[in-house]
């Protein structure tokens, strides 16, 4: 397995693997699936920011970060997002993806990474536990999908200290 940099010719097997999550799960709240250029054009404008996953020329899933909320008090916080694709799951590729993603923050002088996660998610907030961030929020009924109302637990991971 390779960890990169995204490039634009992965938007497509970048939308595939969030649009099947999006259709098929409760993992995250929206319905709108991703148009692979809206993902092109995440992949150009992330940079560093925007890992993927890949064995033998297929992309297994992605990591990438953006703004946490506006304003010059949060330039050092980032939100992440880390999705892989079902046969990638339970094999270390997420660990490999969002240890990766970590260094490319730290390098980029970000000092906290936060994960926004469904209640619906209970294999996320153990799999951030396990890489040591630690639920700091939980947001009761924030989201609703399918006529589900559900929780946003808030989980981060101080990356540096200063």
């Amino acid at each position: 397995m390779n960890i990169r940099q995204a490039q634009i010719g992965d938007a497509a097997a970048i939308a595939e693997i969030t649009n099947t999550i999006i259709r098929e799960t409760l993992v995250t709240f929206t319905t709108d699936e991703r148009e692979v250029d809206a993902v092109a054009k995440d992949i150009q404008a992330r940079g560093p920011a925007f890992l993927v996953a890949e064995e033998n020329a297929q992309v297994l899933g992605f990591a990438t970060y953006g703004a946490f909320r506006n304003g010059p008090g949060y330039a050092e916080c980032r939100e992440h997002s880390i999705q892989l694709a079902p046969e990638a799951r339970g094999q270390g590729t997420g660990r490999a993806l969002l240890s990766a993603l970590e260094d490319a923050a730290r390098k980029q002088g970000i000092h906290v990474l936060v994960a926004g996660i469904s209640s619906a998610n209970a294999g996320a907030v153990a799999f951030h536990a396990a890489l040591r961030y630690r639920q700091v929020g939980h947001m009761p009924e924030v989201g609703l999908k399918w006529g589900k109302r559900l929780n946003l637990l808030l989980m981060q991971k101080i990356l540096a200290s200063g």
